[in-house]
């Protein structure tokens, strides 16, 4: 009789004639048969190699026994079935008869999908799109992609295009992940309006009642310092120098990049290094009079001039 799938391989024949010849593993087929006879003795065993190692995407695609995992980010999940080449199971090729029906059905099934199916599709390729603009972490896409089919499945879409949605579902994930992104970044990379992408994000934060924290604005000292190759020493100081003025309650209500701009210009000017607060307000994407404002704030509550 053959055994399902045993984890005790120790398996002889029993026909008398063949207690003398060996079992025979196949590994290929997961099979353990005898070699006397022929008659199989176990079949559908586990696999307990280990998984090929690839380092680049050919190597994936040559080596890898198995397809991609889940995710959200794919219109159907990675869980569609795909319609292979015109080979049989033993790679043989099929007949034109059959190669014309195949062709048939992988037409058919492309027609067969849903507007559903090609709205998300699109939706995520452009979601793609974003993430390698910005250098987006893939936790931080799977929680955006996940957040636009909540969008989806609220019928929030009508009326509203799929550029700017997609935006805000990505500004929304940075923000529960403390991914240091502004609107004006995620606008530029959406190639959208800035005022359209704060509507969308005011709709479905209200719709779906998505709870946003504020940014750590610590996260935005790093980001703008290393933007602009400033020294290790001047960074180190204004992280101090917030610090300081969250211990004096001087941040709440402020805007956090300009509180992380105004904190790397005084450290700036501390440790000698000549830079404007125009070059600052560049590259934060604040207006240079709101630096200005935040830094004499901090100037005069730290005594700093002193």
């Amino acid at each position: 009789m053959v055994e399902n799938i045993s984890s005790d391989y120790d398996v002889k024949c029993e026909t008398h004639a063949c207690k003398t010849y060996p079992a025979i593993t196949d590994s290929e087929r997961g099979e353990i048969f005898c070699g006397g006879c022929g008659l199989i003795l176990v079949q559908n065993m586990l696999d307990t190699s280990s998984e090929n190692n690839g380092y680049t995407q050919e190597d994936f695609m040559k080596l890898a026994r198995t397809g991609p995992g889940i995710s959200l980010t794919m219109h159907d999940k990675g869980l569609s079935t795909v319609i292979g080449a015109n080979r049989d199971s033993s790679g043989n090729a099929l007949p034109s008869k059959t190669k014309y029906e195949f062709n048939r059905l992988r037409t058919w099934d492309q027609r067969s999908k849903s507007r559903k199916t090609a709205t998300l599709s699109k939706a995520f390729t452009l979601l793609h799109g974003m993430k390698t603009k910005l250098g987006i972490p893939d936790n931080v896409v799977e929680n955006a992609a996940y957040i636009y089919r909540k969008i989806a499945s609220a019928r929030l879409t009508r009326g509203r295009t799929m550029a700017s949605l997609v935006s805000a579902s990505l500004y929304a994930a940075c923000r529960e992940n403390n991914i240091p992104r502004t609107l004006d970044d995620i606008a530029s990379a959406g190639n959208i309006e800035r005022r359209i992408l704060s509507r969308d994000l005011r709709t479905i934060i209200k719709k779906l009642g998505l709870n946003l924290n504020q940014y750590d604005t610590a996260s935005f000292i790093s980001k703008i310092s290393n933007n602009m190759n400033l020294k290790e020493k001047t960074k180190r100081d204004a992280f101090e120098i917030l610090r300081k003025c969250e211990n004096k309650e001087i941040t709440a209500g402020k805007h956090p990049v300009a509180q992380a701009a105004a904190s790397l210009y005084i450290s700036c000017v501390l440790n000698g290094e000549k830079i404007s607060q125009k070059r600052f307000a560049v590259e934060s994407g604040v207006s240079d009079v709101t630096i200005r404002n935040r830094a004499v704030l901090i100037k005069k509550t730290l005594k700093l001039d002193e």
